[in-house]
Order: C-alpha cells, then structure tokens, then sequence
C-alpha cells in the first residue's frame, strides 16, 4: 500500500525540523548500548549493593558467578519500574505482576528485580480540588522517579508497568532516556463495564440541576467505577493504550483485556519473554531506535483516527522531545485532514472500551490504517514482526498464546472501515486567531454546534463559573472564558467539573462554549471547547484581553478561535493580570508548595508543558 502523501510529507518535515536533535539523542543511546554490561563494568561493591537482596541463585544469575568461579554467559537482567498503589482502580493489579515476572524470567534464564516505584495519581479522584493542580506536573515528576529507578544502571532491559493519564507519558519519558535499554509496557486493562457512561452524564447533569442528591450521585458514580481496572470512557488512560499499540511498544492486542481474564496472566508473561528477546544480540532493538519520527507519526494518526484524549497534544510532544523529535499542533492539524475518524466510544459516542475492544479494538483501527498508507508499517516495534502482527487479538489456546486476525468490525456503530468512517477527518481540531492557539475534540461535539458565536463571561476559577451558574447568570448564549488555568499560572488543571452545568446550558438550548487555557481531556463531552489557550493568560497571553461581552466566534470548521473586537482596540487593550488573591492561593496547600519551581520552569502547552527543557 502506497502511503498518503500527507503523511509522507509531515512525517518529512518532523525529520528534518528535528535532524539535528535526534542525531544526538541516538548518539547517546549508541554510546550506551555500546558499554559492558552493568555488572561487569561496575565495581565489586557496587555490585554487591545492587544483588544483595537476591535469591542466591538469582545472584548468581546476574553477576556470573557461582561462588568464586566465573559463570557465562551472564543472565540478562530486568529492571520493572512500577506505578502500582492500590489507590488507582487501574493500577491495583500491578501488585503482583514483578512476582510473574520474576518467574518467567526465572523460566528463561533471566533475572528481574523492581527498579522502582512511581507515583501515580488519580484525576478522577483530584478532579476540582487542590490536588489537581499536581497533576499535569506529575507526569515529569515520574518520568523523573522512572530515571531515578534505572540509574542505577545494572539493567538490560525494562519493563515499564503503568496505565493512566499522566503515568504512561512519564514511564515513556523516563524510559527514553535510557534509550539504550529493550523496554516493553505492560499494561492492566479496563474494568468491566458498569453503568454506562451516558446514564452516569445524565445523572450529573440532574445533580447540577438540583434534582438529584449526593446519595444518588454517589450511587451512580459508584456503578460506574466498581472495580479494578481503568475507567471504561476512552479517556487519556485508554488512549495512552491505543497509542502504545500503534506504537508498538505492547505485547500485541495487549491494552484492552480485563484484569479478571485467564489470559492477562499469560500476556504479562510474555512481555518478560518479548523483552528478553530484544536483547539478543540478533534481536537487540532498544527503545530508543523503536521510537523514531515515523512511531511517532503513527501514534499521532492512532491518536485521531480514534478520537483520542486532547491530552496527547501536551503529552506526545513531550514524549517526542525525550527522543529528539520536534512536533506541534500544525503537524497534528495536518494530519487530522486526512485521517479518517473510525471509532465511536465514550465521550464521541455512546460505546464504553469494552465494547469497542469487543468490536475489534485497537487491532482493527491499525489495520484499517495500515491498509489505507495511513501508518508507516516498516517501523521497528518490540516483536519482530513488526507493526502487522498489532493487528491480532491474543488468545489462549490449549493453554498457549496465540493471535488470531482481528477479523471485520463486529459492529460498526463502534468501530469502522477505513472506507466507510464516521468522519473523513480525525478527531482533534486546531484553532487559530486573536485568541492564540487552542485544539478542541470536534468528534464529541455535534455538527449543529462545531460553531459558536456569543458574547463572552469571563472567569478567573472554576468556582466563580459555578457561582454565576447557579445564580441563574448564564441561562443565555454565553462563552465561557475561564482563564488563569494554565502550566505557569497553576499547573493546568483539568477542568471537568465544567462539564456539566455547561451541558444543562446546553440542554436548554442556548448557544454556549467554553474557550480556557486549562485542560478538559479525553472526557470533554458535547460542548464546544477550546481548550490549552497558547500563550495562557498568565504569561500574558491574548485570553488576558478578554472583557466579559466581547464577542468570541469559535469555528470548528475553519478552525477558528476569534474575538470580535476592532484591530485597533484589541493592540490597545492593556492585558490583565492574574487577581492578586489569586496568586496567592495558588500553590499553597496540598504539597502544591513543592511544585513552585515546575510551575516557573514550563513550557507552554504546545510546547508539551515540559518543566525539564
């Protein structure tokens, strides 16, 4: 299959923006890789630091040595770096994965050791309080805790355990920068599914009304989020999965089977068998030669064709840049012209993952893809097969894995054709204009509402819209602007809580959109919103200029984000600065004190928010 001549041309353009920074980043990762082992090129005592917790014949394993005699060849050696808490319902059954783990290495003639624990936090949890303000910030803050764990460099290969929002990006970030190093992510699975996405959306949606209480709300929640695994919306979680996939970074078909399943056991097995394979000299393929412009490429086309988490535009940048590669929201936009839209899960329709996975799932989006030239299918993954063999769903079979083709959509309400999608173009949209640069997830959006154009109400928190809300302020056309929400003003926070007075607006039939330099995410639901407004309005970007009753036109199809004020009164304004109130709370409380310097130090959204560069 030819491919498209769109994404020959920005995946061109990627390489050669980013030739300079990613000869240097391969000429680390060679350097390294080049080394003797860890235990060979570290002193004795070193060593013996390292191993000293070991079983005796793990030890024995990974330092060649039976007694006092050389043993060769050397075992190789995994470092599993963990976001296990049994806080997080996605990551509760990484508790004992490093037990299977260690065990198949064992199996194989190998040895694995956890490196590591990181952090991993809970948006849904967080969600509108103080703690949220942690969030974004926490992804680097893993991918610190995931260097931190394999500096102590005695590892040949990894195996990253991790699903969530912000964890994966970190894990990847982190693991890019022991590059040299075969890693392979294991992920957990969703949870099975519960009260469907849309009943629990009416039922906040009612409790904003006034016309349910807490005991209703808490039951419904509670049907929804019952048990281990990830959130069933397609929500930044479950993209990072697809995402990983198309990356080919997974065991194949690996993201969306349930915790409870016989053969989740038996895929975890076999990352600690893939991982081991790719440190064969013949095989030797580190992650850093894995995640090359063209992998990229392919996890933005995933990303689209799937109607994946606004989170990505922050998150896939940063990733790019931990391998040297440069991207923006124009190559997204670029690319989301041509790649067709060929799934409809939660919040872009009204299937949960379950049901997407059920209907073919990431396989059947990778293939459709692939057999479009909408992916580059010569790229490196951690199987050698290569990127084909993503288009398989495993299965246990007489007590052995093994995949099956994907096979035709089960039901296309859910999942696609490439030649008969939902949209011929993907799901994520830029805009453009006097208001900066923003994106917005048009899949979830309907066509009826893709343009907005209403005088604007300008908010300094989430709280101060909720006041107006529920004093009847904004029963009118209304956009609303929410700004000080950004990496620099208080660490860009997802803003969720929004969601559902501005659907009851909705509902009632005006004309409303929120436009805001904070995030809203893989769940950003049915209204209209511009969402990581850059240059955010404390770094006096354009939203600071905004007076309440401006006009703000927000087309998702000319992809423009404009307010209706005169050229010459718009240079003239004077932008406003964050309320001092404001600033002082921010960062107080909630260990938000701790992040001071990450808030000074980032980077705008577009630029990945990354507080490392």
């Amino acid at each position: 299959m030819t491919l498209h001549p769109t994404l020959q041309a920005v995946t061109a353009r990627i390489t050669e923006r980013s030739r300079a920074s990613r000869q240097a980043y391969l000429k680390q990762v060679d350097a390294a890789a080049q080394r003797d082992p860890g235990a060979q090129r570290l002193g004795c005592a070193n060593v013996a630091h390292a191993f000293a917790a070991m079983p005796e014949a793990d030890k024995n394993r990974a330092t060649a040595l039976d007694k006092i005699k050389v043993v060769a060849p050397r075992a190789p050696n995994i470092g599993i770096v963990n976001a296990y808490n049994d806080l997080l319902s996605a990551h509760a059954p990484l508790q004992h994965y490093p037990d299977l783990i260690k065990d198949e290495a064992r199996k194989c003639g190998a040895t694995a050791q956890v490196a590591g624990g990181v952090p991993a936090m809970c948006d849904g949890v967080t969600q509108g309080t103080p703690g949220m303000e942690l969030s974004l910030f926490s992804r680097d803050v893993i991918a610190m805790a995931t260097a931190v764990s394999l500096s102590h460099d005695v590892f040949d290969a990894a195996l990253m355990l991790g699903v969530c929002d912000k964890i994966v990006p970190g894990l990847l970030i982190g693991a890019l920068q022991f590059g040299h190093l075969p890693t392979v992510f294991v992920p957990a699975g969703p949870m099975t599914s519960g009260l469907s996405n849309s009943e629990k959306s009416k039922v906040r949606e009612q409790a904003a009304l006034g016309q349910v209480g807490r005991p209703e709300l808490l039951e419904a929640e509670s049907k929804a989020y019952h048990g281990e695994g990830t959130c069933t919306f397609y929500g930044t979680a479950n993209s990072n999965q697809m995402l990983l996939e198309a990356m080919g970074l997974h065991v194949p078909g690996t993201a969306f089977i349930n915790p409870g399943e016989g053969v989740r056991q038996d895929l975890t097995r076999e990352a600690a068998r893939t991982v081991l394979a790719l440190v064969k000299d013949k095989n030797f393929t580190p992650i850093g030669h894995i995640v090359d412009e063209r992998c990229i490429v392919n996890a933005m086309v995933a990303l689209l064709a799937t109607g994946g988490s606004t989170n990505h535009l922050i998150h896939w940048v940063a990733v790019a840049k931990a391998a040297g590669i440069v991207i923006d929201w124009d190559d997204f936009s670029a690319l989301s012209e041509v790649v067709p839209l060929l799934t409809r899960v939660y919040p872009n329709g009204s299937a949960d993952v379950n049901q997407f996975q059920a209907a073919g799932g990431p396989g059947h989006v990778i293939r459709e893809l692939l057999d479009a030239g909408l992916m580059h299918p010569d790229v490196r993954t951690v199987r050698p097969g290569g990127l084909r063999e993503f288009t398989c769903i495993p299965a246990l079979q007489q007590g052995q894995l093994v995949w099956h083709d994907v096979g035709a959509s089960k039901d296309e309400s859910v999942v696609r054709p490439a030649n008969k999608p939902f949209s011929a173009t993907g799901g994520l949209k830029l805009l453009q204009g006097n208001l900066g640069r923003s994106v917005i997830k048009i899949s979830a959006v309907p066509e009826a509402l893709h343009v907005i154009e209403a005088p604007a109400r300008v908010f300094a928190s989430q709280d101060e819209l909720h006041a107006a809300f529920k004093a009847g302020e904004l029963d009118r056309d209304v956009v609303c602007v929410v700004r000080w929400q950004g990496p620099q003003a208080n660490g860009m926070p997802e803003l969720h809580k929004l969601t559902p007075p501005m659907a009851v607006l909705q509902g009632k039939g005006y004309k409303v959109a929120l436009v805001t330099d904070g995030r809203m995410s893989g769940a950003s639901g049915k209204v209209p919103a511009a969402i990581h407004v850059s240059p955010e309005a404390a770094a006096g970007g354009p939203l600071a200029k905004v007076r309440d009753g401006d006009v703000i036109r927000l087309d998702g199809i000319a992809g423009k984000l404009q307010a209706l004020v005169s050229e010459s009164e718009w240079a003239a304004r004077t932008p406003d600065t964050m309320p001092t109130e404001l600033s002082a709370a921010n960062g107080v409380g909630m260990g938000r004190e701790l992040f001071a310097n990450l808030r000074r130090n980032a980077l705008k959204a577009e630029e990945g928010a990354c507080t490392w560069l």
